[in-house]
């Protein structure tokens, strides 16, 4: 991960209970976001899949496959940086990092 500050496909992201940002694809219910999700392996909350519980306490939101447009690492902490990445804006066919195969 040379280029920590990049956004990546999905099909690269980490599944391994490490906390990565995430962009959520824009829906009926709002614009896109970035969120900071893990990859679950499943437990007595809910299957296998990607979840996120930091944007709301107290309350696990799982995420299906499709809802996910990229991922890319937690940003290091940086006191000169005092906000988050913005969502991914570009199109879907657009390569972000890698062929997405």
């Amino acid at each position: 991960m040379d280029q920590p500050e990049r956004w990546r496909h999905m099909a690269s992201a980490p599944r391994d209970g490490s906390r990565i940002l995430v962009t959520v694809r824009s829906s009926e219910q709002g614009a896109a976001e970035v969120d900071v999700a893990y990859w679950s392996h499943g437990d007595r909350f809910g299957a296998e899949g990607w979840r996120a519980s930091d944007s709301a306490p107290g309350c696990i939101i799982e995420y299906a496959e499709p809802e996910l447009k990229c991922w890319m690492p937690m940003p290091s902490a940086n006191i000169s940086r005092a906000s988050a990445p913005s969502p991914w804006q570009g199109e879907d066919a657009q390569q972000l990092d890698g062929s997405g195969i």
